[in-house]
């Protein structure tokens, strides 16, 4: 078989690839010579300047994997290679330890002032007192994102004594305990708290923004900021302003909104130090990325287990027929789940009826797919979904019964916060199944209550007391704001639940986001007791 490797990755991938394949390099290919020569290659290595789009994957007819040398695939077009049954791999793991590190490197230099200090003496200046800083030791380090890289800069920083703080609610507590960090309920407990806030956050609709006027002005007078994350998630012109006025005492910055940047309002404050995105630049990393990716190409085209694919191999045409349709349904209830908890320390995902008679085990990735995708700083997929949550100290409890009342299969998935067992105060269970020869997904359980709605892309969710004109409340500020209800159920609390309030539950589709602000307006009226829009 033959590779080709069409960019520059570090010898030791390439020297992998050698010993199993016919390797030939491509690094200076256009791509017309890509195009009339990758039908030849059963597999192909590269980094992030190939586009692999669908027109070049057609062109490819013997390819089987591909490789890449880094950890985002927005260079590939993964559906057509998936249509086209070519496995996709990435190296998620070859940059954490990098970006980790240069999140310390920063974090040094802003506590003592590195990078002024030395511009000042190599311009002929000796000014020594003008470059005190302060010590790491006993301050509060705050971080944003606990996933892979947020964990390795708490390891480090309390190898510098520093206590460390951190927000991420889709991590175990047992996690937090096993790192001896403090396990923050709130973003604003780490505002609080933090000397220095450094953020490790995914980018999403959520996120971004997420550090603007709001979030400084609860922390500390004189907090020190970081980003070795992503750009977008910092207001420009709030953190300035938090500069200038000596709310924020400095800042360090390695990403930025739109990039390459050479001027921005930020470059020459004395107090904020910048870099040009070299969070995942080493030549460890580089050379890691090249070797994992060519693991990955290795495995695929030897019949290995290709551990960080980011599209699932087929499975057989017998098990699809029964679980395919269920994909998307498990997919939205993790989602769901997810959505309404707020916080997940344990899953307990349950098959009941025919379905349960089946290897299960592709469904429940695709519910932790659900739960994960936009809160966790890696890109979640298929693959490393089970692993993301291992690691995040998340447990994953798979129950089978091979019998459903009043339906023929139903999947149900319990989220709790704290990772105690499903039934505690802290769970939330959410439930469906699909109806029809078109297998439509139904949501059939929210909030202990119980209804029949036809899941949509766009799902809105309320508690609320169970009393008359609730309903017209919501179609009525719906109205005010242009947004058109699809179709919406309601479930009324269970009989026998004695000593409580009753409460009803509000499922409702429409076709077109619901802002939060709506949803805020509307629980913030008498009656209301939660909601929460989530687009599946």
């Amino acid at each position: 078989m033959r590779v080709l490797v069409a960019e520059k990755i570090g010898q030791s991938g390439i020297d992998l690839l050698a010993e199993h394949f016919d390797v030939e390099t491509g690094f200076d290919w256009s791509r017309e010579q890509l195009a009339q020569r990758l039908g030849e290659y059963d597999g192909i290595l590269i980094r992030s300047a190939t586009k692999l789009d669908a027109d070049l994957i057609e062109a490819a007819k013997k390819l089987r994997a591909v490789g890449r040398a880094g950890v985002g695939i927005d260079n590939v077009d993964v559906p057509a290679a998936t249509k086209r049954g070519i496995v996709v791999a990435n190296a998620p793991e070859s940059n954490v330890i990098t970006a980790a590190e240069h999140t310390l490197a920063l974090l040094l230099a802003l506590a003592r002032n590195i990078p002024q200090a030395h511009a000042s003496l190599t311009a002929g200046r000796w000014e020594r007192s003008k470059f005190s800083g302060v010590e790491l030791y006993e301050k509060t380090l705050g971080i944003l994102g606990f996933g892979r890289i947020g964990q390795l800069v708490a390891q480090r920083a309390r190898g510098f004594g520093m206590h460390v703080i951190a927000y991420d609610p889709f991590v175990g507590a047992e996690r937090y305990r096993e790192l001896g960090v403090e396990r923050a309920e709130v973003p604003e407990a780490v505002y609080a708290a933090a000397d220095f806030l450094t953020l490790h956050l995914p980018k999403t609709p959520d996120t971004v923004g997420w550090l603007n006027a709001e979030a400084l002005a609860r922390c500390k007078d004189g907090v020190r900021v970081l980003n070795v994350a992503r750009g977008p998630l910092v207001v420009d012109e709030d953190l300035k302003a938090a500069l200038d006025s000596g709310k924020v005492a400095g800042a360090a910055l390695d990403v930025f909104q739109s990039e390459p940047v050479t001027e921005h309002p930020l470059f020459g404050y004395p107090n904020v130090i910048v870099t040009p995105h070299l969070g995942a630049s080493t030549a460890e990393a580089t050379d890691r990325a090249g070797f994992q990716a060519a693991e990955q190409v290795v495995a695929a085209l030897t019949g290995g287990v290709v551990t960080s694919a980011v599209n699932v191999p087929a499975i057989s045409a017998e098990d699809m027929e029964m679980l395919g349709p269920f994909v998307p349904l498990c997919r939205s209830l993790g989602r769901i789940a997810a959505g309404l908890a707020g916080a997940v320390g344990r899953v307990q995902i349950e098959f009941l009826g025919r379905i349960a008679e089946r290897d299960t085990r592709l469904l429940t990735t695709y519910a932790l797919l659900g739960i994960l995708r936009g809160h966790t700083e890696e890109d979640v997929n298929e693959v490393n979904a089970p692993s993301l949550a291992e690691e995040r100290g998340i447990s994953v409890v798979e129950i089978k019964q091979g019998s459903a009342r009043d339906y023929t299969d139903l999947v149900r998935v319990t989220v709790s916060g704290a990772a105690r067992p499903s039934g505690d105060e802290d769970s939330l269970r959410v439930a469906g199944t699909l109806i029809g020869r078109r297998f439509r997904p139904h949501l059939l359980e929210v909030w202990g209550q119980r209804f029949d709605l036809q899941l949509e892309q766009h799902l809105t969710l309320f508690r609320y007391r169970d009393v008359p004109g609730m309903i017209g409340r919501v179609g009525g500020v719906f109205g005010a704001h242009g947004i058109n209800i699809v179709s919406a159920a309601v479930g009324r609390q269970p009989d026998g639940a004695e000593g409580t309030e009753p409460l009803a539950a509000m499922a409702i589709t429409t076709d077109a986001p619901v802002p939060s602000d709506v949803v805020d307006e509307i629980v913030a009226t008498d009656g209301f007791v939660a909601g929460r829009s989530v687009s599946l």
